[in-house]
């Protein structure tokens, strides 16, 4: 821990870059490990065709994620994030969460890869939602939701089969950072497992990985943290802040 500690705090520019892996504790499930979504269900309900395709066994199955989602809260790590972002060491958190929840802990400069399924919009129109009030269109016996134009509502989200949000954006932030702290990404979905590549591969900087499985970035990474991430992550900050009151 001591050199993560130290890597931080000689970063002039460090970023966060985050995957499923961080909201586990808040009881959000990831993705690909052994207890992961992809292991009940089959990616494909998660795609754009699948939308087009079955509008209402999409939104069955969406509706019940975004509900769990909502109740979700922040975990320690969410904190422990937040606090580094505070505190100046980590300029921005690039994710690739849906769940809002580093926003809910505290966090301002979070780029959203694959969008928010805090919103949702109409397919035809445009117009935007509140996710909550599209729930309540669910409740009242309306599925698929529908716009008042007569369009399909759909969650803001990046869809299998759809380009992900603001990747020029994240991609000139990782150019300009000294360190990536990449933290509960298994680093397989492309293009997003990109930005810690860039920051290591063509910055020279420096990449820590906190993650419970390996990842194809291991060979490359300075530090690699095992440890559950809602301990770690609290176990980081408060080293710091321990070494900056001796300073």
């Amino acid at each position: 821990m001591e050199k993560v500690v130290e890597l931080l705090l000689s970063s002039t520019y460090g970023i966060a870059f985050t995957g499923a892996g961080i909201s586990t504790a808040s009881g959000i499930p990831d993705f690909r490990g052994p207890n992961g979504l992809w292991k009940k269900y089959s990616p494909e309900i998660a795609s754009i065709d699948y939308l087009k395709r079955d509008p209402k066994g999409f939104w069955e199955f969406y509706s019940q994620r975004m509900r769990g989602l909502f109740e979700a809260r922040p975990n320690e790590a969410h904190y422990a994030l937040a606090k580094l972002e505070k505190m100046g060491i980590i300029k921005y958190i690039i994710t690739q969460n849906i769940d809002g929840l580093h926003q809910k802990a505290g966090s301002q400069n979070v780029i959203e890869l694959h969008g928010t399924m805090q919103r949702s919009y109409c397919s035809s129109c445009f117009k935007q939602y509140d996710s909550r009030e599209v729930l309540k269109m669910i409740d009242e016996g309306n599925l698929p939701p529908k716009c008042s134009c007569g369009g399909i509502i759909r969650p803001d989200v990046v869809l299998f089969g759809e380009p992900v949000k603001d990747f020029g954006l994240a991609v000139r932030i990782a150019y300009e950072a000294d360190l990536v702290l990449v933290i509960g990404s298994s680093l397989t979905v492309y293009p997003a497992n990109l930005i810690p590549q860039i920051v290591k591969e063509e910055r020279g900087g420096s990449l820590i990985i906190v993650n419970a499985d390996e990842t194809p970035l291991d060979h490359e990474a300075d530090v690699i943290i095992r440890e559950p991430i809602e301990v770690a992550l609290p176990r980081i900050v408060n080293e710091i802040e321990e070494e900056l009151r001796k300073n």
